[in-house]
């Protein structure tokens, strides 16, 4: 394999959109995606229509919200774990980890958190407190590792179109994006801002004020390359023509294309989780 591309899609209701992911995925062809948001039940994921378009897929899905995928281009991911460790009692199905194509992808999906301050907010926060924790083992592994997903944080005011319509919001309060940088201080490569430094790009856009026609985003979905995949990416991007479709998710598709390297295998053997590593039928 020449190159690895690999996406991260909040669908916002894959069973209201099913026809704009697999108009994308024909389209587009990426290797692996992740997606958030299914808002569907497990026996809802349209799996047959997925893999009539040439992917195999895991996933965890929820009724009427939440809900993550890992797709894969020719075949299943190989299941590591669905859930973070550290709360045994947390039913939201926001984490997939997989196996594909040689790399290991986490699929995320991070709470929203509003409002805040407030019981939502603290759990945001420590959602992400175990996201950390559990992010730098996968950067200690030394596999090479992807996170995908939508974070629910805008990092910066240069990614957003103007922070003071959003300054009581839980994506941009200090406390979220504290969590965003000690991520990215273990090593982690925010590949969509390596790639554009000094560009404002945005992959999400609500439904409200015609916040689309007038480009009015914030960039909340990330992927973020371990050490040894940052010097290996090529290029990075948003699809936006996704958002301009008919019944649009209010995010676009976010992907990153590797160098072929990084389609190898991982040096070392993957430690599976006691989840079920099965796909679902």
């Amino acid at each position: 394999m020449e190159s690895l591309k690999i996406a991260t899609f909040n669908i916002n209701g894959i069973r209201a959109r099913r026809s704009n992911l697999l108009e994308w995925l024909e389209r587009e062809q990426p290797d692996v995606v992740c997606l958030q948001e299914l808002k569907a039940q497990d026996a809802d994921f349209p799996i047959d229509d997925i893999r009539a378009a040439g992917y195999g897929a895991i996933w965890q899905g929820q009724k009427s919200w939440n809900g993550v995928a890992i797709l894969a281009k020719g075949g299943d991911p190989l299941e590591i774990r669905r859930g973070l460790p550290g709360a045994p009692d947390d039913t939201h199905s926001r984490y997939l980890e997989a196996a594909a194509h040689g790399v290991i992808v986490a699929c995320l999906y991070l709470p929203n958190g509003n409002p805040q301050p407030g019981p939502k907010f603290e759990y945001k926060l420590a959602w992400f407190q175990r996201f950390i924790e559990h992010a730098a083992g996968l950067f200690e592994s030394g596999h090479p590792v992807v996170l995908a997903g939508d974070y629910n944080v805008v990092p910066t005011d240069e990614d957003i179109y103007n922070p003071r319509s959003w300054t009581k919001d839980a994506l941009l309060q200090p406390e979220s994006r504290e969590c965003f940088e000690r991520l990215l201080a273990q090593g982690w490569t925010d590949a969509l801002r390596a790639k554009y430094p000094d560009e404002r790009i945005y992959t999400f856009w609500d439904y409200f004020r015609q916040h689309w026609q007038k480009n009015s985003g914030l960039r909340i979905d990330h992927l973020l390359l371990s050490a040894d995949l940052a010097p290996r990416l090529v290029d990075a991007g948003v699809d936006r023509w996704v958002r301009d479709q008919e019944h649009a998710s209010d995010h676009a598709p976010t992907w990153i294309t590797l160098r072929g390297e990084a389609a190898e295998k991982p040096s070392k053997p993957v430690k599976r989780s006691k989840a079920r590593t099965a796909a679902k039928k």
